[in-house]
């Protein structure tokens, strides 16, 4: 069972920027579709974007499209999400998830495994 975890969160100030990791306990990349998503405080948890197996292309929510980043880097096992001006809307908990599903699929949540999250703070 692929277990994930993700760090950098913390409390920001809006126009901040922040890189998200996500380690998995093994490789993935070549395996499944990774995801980051976001459940802001009193709403539903809500998909900021997927990495396709291989890292071959993402899909980014259009509420961040121009501001945040998905990549990884050469291990398979570590992804990244780079957010940049911040936003207070922004806050919330991210998590990172790998599933079976494709793409697009993975933006609806169909995912397979999920980690625990990381908080991020967004002050006006």
């Amino acid at each position: 069972q692929v277990q994930l975890v993700e760090s950098g969160g913390g409390l920001v100030q809006a126009g901040a920027s922040v890189r998200l990791t996500c380690t998995a306990s093994e490789p993935t990349f070549s395996h499944y579709t990774m995801a980051w998503f976001r459940q802001a405080p009193g709403k539903e948890r809500e998909a900021v974007g997927t990495l396709s197996k291989f890292g071959a292309y993402t899909i980014l929510a259009d509420s961040v499209k121009g501001r945040f980043t998905i990549s990884s880097d050469n291990t398979e096992n570590t992804m990244y999400l780079e957010m940049t001006r911040l936003q207070p809307d922004d806050t919330g908990v991210y998590y990172c998830a790998a599933g079976v599903s494709g793409p697009r699929q993975a933006m609806n949540g169909a995912m397979d495994y999920w980690g625990k999250g990381t908080l991020v703070t967004v002050s006006s």
